[in-house]
């Protein structure tokens, strides 16, 4: 299989502040829309499609789940720096900052229609090196 690109597709109750919330605040840009149906590139990270709940071009069974139990997660470059400014532009904060034990800095934010995204960086440490090390001889 060749896969030539990656989206993340995603139902909400309202595409329109979805995809707002991520072209004003994670600098995403949207490519297409049309009544219930929004699609949004970046040139650091995967497409991201919202769809409107209850579309009709979903199959029967899936038109009314929500985005639940799903994460977006956009590791970068300087998370303190990130969540300083999200907090500012009074971005919903639904898990503030923390470090867990194998290295990863972390912090959660809901979009309107409750989509969580994790905005992650890594640390140095021996727990993390120790993962690291363990992953890459599984895979030997």
């Amino acid at each position: 299989m060749r896969i030539t690109d990656t989206a993340v597709c995603l139902t909400v109750e309202d595409v329109t502040t979805s995809s707002a919330f991520l072209t004003k605040h994670f600098g995403f840009q949207e490519t297409m829309a049309v009544d219930g149906f929004a699609s949004l590139s970046h040139p650091d990270g995967p497409n991201v499609i919202f769809i409107r709940r209850g579309l009709e071009v979903l199959p029967e069974d899936l038109r009314e789940q929500h985005a639940a139990g799903v994460l977006l997660a956009f590791t970068v470059a300087d998370l303190p720096a990130e969540y300083e400014r999200l907090r500012a532009e009074g971005v919903p904060i639904v898990m503030e900052p923390r470090v867990e034990p194998w290295g990863e800095r972390v912090f959660l934010v809901a979009d309107p229609n409750g989509v969580i995204i994790e905005v992650v960086d890594w640390l140095e440490t021996p727990a993390a090196d120790a993962a690291a090390a363990a992953a890459a001889s599984n895979v030997e």
